[in-house]
């Protein structure tokens, strides 16, 4: 007996990527599936079909998440200056190159650098970490400014100068493993705290309490050096967001695009934060010990550790310390 073809069975043999090929060679095509073949032989019509037998075929697989996470060989830096210098300009680093520039442009529009604020890096090997250079604006960088350097600072690629503040970041990745990519800059409201040595308070925003934790205080001191390195580095290991005190907020994640959303929570965080505080005298609302564990454990399915974990409840939303004459409560 003969087979018979519908158009929708022709159209799922071209979105299988199977050829007509194998159609028998005595099939009966109904007369919507010789429409169809009409229009795949019709010119223009091959590379659109195409396309959307491709659409098609992604929509049948289950959904899943981009990952943006660089994922590297470990043991397999380049070493010689010409393999360092092929990998720095490979296809792959110019990718995260041009999201670094994306990024920077994103935080300047939202102003949370000014002049040559700011700086990113993306660890992209055991001892090789691509950053940003200095004295640039973040909002008008290019693929071509970026600089490599390795996790001691020495900067291997780039005609441009990396920034001295990379040592900072590097720090935190030296003593964090799941730090592979560290975002910061100068969001006025996070920033405000930070000058004013102001803590934002936990309980207060489910999101920012899954995505950042308790937010990290680290002491001043002066940018680009050993030390500010060594102080911002011990605070990041258990905080993902920390506010530079009279200086500015760092944070980092699995990729840059996860270290920059971290700044925007943080800077969202702080500026609701500053607007509640003016609002029914002062009286803000938090959520009650037993909700913010059921948010730990959220940050823990997520593979986000909290170092709160341990705590009793009754210390987890404990912001008795957050602002004199500002009460904080469930009630």
């Amino acid at each position: 007996m003969k087979s018979v073809y519908t158009a929708k069975q022709i159209e799922d043999i071209v979105i299988s990527g199977k050829s007509l090929d194998s159609l028998p060679a005595d099939a009966v095509l109904t007369p919507s599936a010789k429409d169809y073949l009409k229009e795949l032989e019709s010119p223009g019509f091959g590379s659109g079909n195409s396309k959307i037998a491709a659409e098609r075929a992604l929509d049948l697989e289950p959904p899943t998440l981009p990952d943006y996470e660089f994922k590297w060989k470990p043991g397999n830096d380049p070493k010689t200056p010409g393999e360092i210098l092929d990998f720095f300009h490979s296809p792959e680093v110019h990718t995260l190159k041009e999201r670094i520039c994306d990024l920077g442009k994103r935080m300047w529009q939202r102003n949370y650098t000014d002049g040559n604020g700011g700086n990113m890096t993306i660890r992209v090997g055991d001892n090789l970490v691509l950053c940003t250079p200095t004295l640039i604006c973040k909002g008008f960088m290019k693929p071509e400014d970026m600089c490599l350097v390795d996790l001691n600072g020495k900067q291997l690629a780039g005609r441009r100068p990396r920034t001295s503040e990379c040592m900072t970041h590097l720090a935190i990745m030296k003593r964090q493993p799941k730090c592979k990519a560290v975002c910061h800059s100068h969001p006025p409201h996070a920033t405000a705290f930070a000058v004013a040595g102001v803590r934002p308070p936990l309980c207060m925003i489910p999101e920012a309490d899954v995505f950042l934790g308790e937010i990290g205080m680290a002491p001043y001191r002066t940018p680009g050096t050993p030390d500010v390195a060594d102080i911002v580095g011990e605070t990041g290991v258990n905080h993902m967001s920390v506010l530079m005190l009279n200086h500015g907020v760092i944070t980092w994640g699995d990729h840059i695009e996860e270290a920059y959303w971290r700044m925007e929570n943080t800077e969202a965080l702080c500026r609701t934060v500053w607007v509640a505080t003016q609002l029914n005298n002062g009286k803000m609302l938090t959520m009650t010990d037993g909700q913010e564990r059921d948010l730990i454990e959220i940050r823990k399915s997520l593979g986000m550790e909290d170092h709160r974990e341990h705590l009793p409840d009754n210390q987890l939303c404990n912001n008795d310390q957050f602002r004199p004459g500002v009460v904080c409560n469930s009630k």
